[in-house]
């Protein structure tokens, strides 16, 4: 049976600085960082609290296909790749001290029917959510 989400594969345009992006500016810590064969880099960062869940910070290649490889290449490069959200206690707070430290944000932190929200991008292009979440039922959202 399946316990829980262990690994989930963020595409990056350079493994060195995305590494410093989550460890520096989001607070992240390095789990794994080795060289395997042909060159292929395994580098994988987990939030402290939750060391069971890595990220692993991939450069689009092989596996893909050159065509696949090329489409996440735009994706990142045009800003519009997708990645993942993450939760905060308090959403303006975080905003404040990710915009002090550089972090492009793409939408401030705006009320939702199920809390605060801010997108970002990480330094590769993938749009990063934060969330203060509240508790919600369907009701709170427009039924139109």
């Amino acid at each position: 049976m399946i316990d829980n989400i262990s690994l989930f594969t963020i595409w990056v345009t350079d493994q060195d600085a995305s590494k410093r992006f989550y460890i520096d500016v989001l607070g992240f810590v390095e789990h794994t960082d080795v060289t395997m064969g042909d060159g292929f880099r395994w580098l994988t960062v987990a939030h402290p609290d939750h060391p069971e869940l890595e990220l692993t910070l991939t450069v689009p290649g092989p596996p893909l296909d050159d065509g696949m490889t090329e489409a996440v290449r735009r994706a990142l490069a045009n800003g519009t790749m997708g990645g993942f959200g993450m939760a905060t206690s308090d959403c303006h707070a975080a905003y404040a001290e990710l915009s002090a430290k550089g972090v492009e944000f793409v939408q401030p932190p705006s009320d939702r029917p199920y809390g605060v929200e801010a997108v970002m991008r990480d330094n590769s292009g993938n749009w990063l959510v934060l969330v203060e979440n509240r508790p919600y039922t369907g009701e709170d959202f427009h039924h139109g």
